[in-house]
């Protein structure tokens, strides 16, 4: 069994990336500069919004962080995101998810200048990537197979298991891996709540990826000798280990899978770090203005 390590392969690619922005700056060119709307004080967000800020100080980037209270209007928030749309020295924009209840979320992500969605949210980046055109990918599947690609895990011709089908992970990762390139031509199963075979489905595939945000789903029983799984999930549950009185867990029950892997994720430190470096790598392709 092999660790993926996502911690190792995240300051790797932050590394490659702050070697791209010393060439930019070598000739003449500015640094790619991101831009992030934060809502409110939700600790989550907090802490994802603080983490993004500090990889761009690592990658060579310029940061803005743009901070509005909960109780912000619709209209506020939109006039916001048409100001990032037209500023020409901001490459690449987020806007933290999730927003008060009193926020339409897909009207604020329709908002944005699909060439400045760095977060790869927008409708024409998600359609432009189903059909192998240059754009955006979202930063959890663009991460997962980034992982899958350093660590040379084979995909052509094998059947691949995703548990969940989010907008954010579960959807776009499939179409990844089907389209024709490394990774992916893979056999792509989708399995959710409503599915009744998820246990055999599982028990045929090479490569599980679990994104559905329950805590140990995937049992031993449910891998296949050799097969090689990516654990999405991160899930604070109740612990007596940790200071905060917190820990984060996977939807792998981690101990009893990973002896019947060749690859498998932890968690914390598998999955996680890639998302923010994948976000950084969109930030570089936005400051090259490369998807138009």
């Amino acid at each position: 069994m092999k660790l993926i390590d996502g911690k190792a392969v995240s300051d790797q690619v932050k590394k490659e990336i702050a070697a791209e922005v010393a060439k930019m700056l070598a000739e003449g060119k500015r640094a790619p500069h991101l831009a992030a709307v934060l809502v409110g004080h939700d600790g989550g967000s907090e802490t994802y919004v603080a983490n993004k800020i500090k990889a761009c100080e690592v990658c060579g980037f310029k940061s803005s962080l743009i901070r509005y209270e909960s109780d912000v209007t619709e209209e506020e928030l939109l006039s916001c995101i048409d100001k990032l749309n037209n500023d020409d020295t901001v490459d690449g924009f987020i806007v933290q998810l999730p927003l008060p209840k009193h926020i339409d979320e897909q009207k604020i992500v329709e908002a944005i200048d699909y060439r400045k969605d760095v977060d790869g949210f927008h409708p024409v980046n998600v359609g432009r990537a189903c059909i192998g055109l240059p754009s955006f990918l979202s930063a959890t599947p663009a991460g997962i197979l980034e992982l899958i690609k350093r660590y040379e895990i084979p995909t052509a011709g094998k059947h691949v298991v995703i548990i969940g089908r989010s907008n954010i992970v579960g959807k776009p990762l499939a179409n990844l891996l089907m389209r024709k390139d490394y990774p992916g031509n893979a056999t792509v199963t989708v399995v959710h709540s409503y599915s009744t075979d998820i246990k055999e489905q599982c028990l045929k595939a090479d490569i599980i990826v679990c994104a559905l945000g329950r805590p140990h789903f995937l049992t031993a029983d449910m891998v296949k000798e050799g097969a090689t799984v990516i654990d999405v999930g991160t899930t604070r549950v109740p612990s007596t280990e940790t200071k905060s009185g917190f820990k984060l867990t996977g939807d792998v029950k981690f101990d009893e899978v990973a002896p019947n892997c060749t690859f498998i994720t932890p968690v914390p430190g598998g999955v996680g770090p890639m998302t923010i470096v994948s976000l950084m790598k969109n930030t570089l392709l936005a400051g090259s203005k490369a998807i138009y």
